[in-house]
């Protein structure tokens, strides 16, 4: 079954008022809060006091809304956890994680303070050791008490720790994402691509749009609001798309195919992982029609 749509996931400095209020109006599908690289250090808790009181406060509407805390190990860390937990996004993203006893204890301090339920972790994948270790990192997610729902990759910190290039073809980045894709869908979990960083340059963030979702991203995180129509549109499923995948539904729907494991559907073969896949692009097809009609 699909999750929730999160083709356009957008940063916004947690330290910067107008911009949290103007996150009310930006048709992203996912909004994330940032206490941590985009807040100087004397700004920190006023940054944390001010995401927290728009979280509480709400009108947000179907956008997923995320905090970014700083690091458990900085002197931040902890106290960031445990007020977002009392504001309740729908998610805390855990930045420099490295390997899975980040997530572990990450989840103890929100069921210390017994955070709702709702309230998922993230985890940001910009180390060379994380990606080393994506697949005991993923692998949390298969007790439910570690509330791991999504990977994010921080490819800049991934560029600058590996000293590699910055090319616009991501010679040295596709592999990273790669296995920290693999490790996400052995365990079910989302994943989100980095960010690109010339927000004026619509031409190739378009492409790399098209190549991380061939690669199989769920959508990318962004930096400018400029960027979330062209993701939305990139990383939605085609008309061509939904179309096909009903008629696939129906046909495996019919009372002579219940049973069957290969159809033939248009003159082409298809099998019951195709059934599969065809229900999992008609439903976030539905929710990105549901979350679109949400936002007006």
């Amino acid at each position: 079954m699909a999750g929730r749509p999160r083709r356009s996931v957008l940063y916004m400095p947690g330290s910067n008022a107008r911009a949290l209020e103007k996150a009310k109006t930006i048709p992203a599908d996912a909004l994330i809060f940032d206490l941590e690289d985009a807040v100087a250090p004397d700004d920190k808790v006023m940054a944390r006091e001010q995401v927290c009181a728009a979280v509480a406060d709400g009108g947000y509407g179907g956008r997923e809304v995320v905090i970014r805390v700083n690091a458990l190990e900085t002197p931040w860390g902890a106290a960031d956890i445990m007020a977002a937990c009392v504001a309740a996004p729908d998610a805390i993203l855990i930045p420099k994680v490295i390997h899975s006893g980040d997530i572990i204890s990450a989840a103890k301090l929100l069921q210390s303070v017994h955070a709702p339920k709702k309230v998922r972790l993230w985890a940001m994948m910009e180390t060379p050791m994380a990606i080393l270790n994506a697949r005991t990192i993923a692998a949390r997610a298969v007790y439910d008490d570690n509330r791991l729902d999504c990977l994010v990759m921080g490819t800049n910190d991934l560029i600058k720790e590996s000293r590699a290039r910055a090319l616009h073809d991501r010679f040295a980045v596709v592999p990273w994402l790669a296995m920290t894709l693999a490790a996400a869908r052995a365990y079910r979990l989302d994943i989100i691509d980095g960010v690109y960083n010339d927000f004026r340059d619509m031409e190739g963030f378009r492409d790399e749009c098209e190549k991380g979702r061939i690669l199989g991203m769920d959508g990318k995180t962004l930096i400018h609001p400029t960027q979330v129509g062209p993701c939305n549109e990139i990383f939605s499923p085609s008309t061509e798309e939904v179309e096909w995948s009903r008629k696939v539904i129906d046909a495996f729907g019919r009372p002579e195919n219940e049973k069957k494991g290969v159809i033939v559907v248009e003159g082409h073969m298809v099998e019951r992982l195709h059934f599969s896949m065809a229900q999992r692009v008609v439903e976030i097809a539905d929710q990105i029609r549901e979350l679109e009609a949400s936002l007006g």
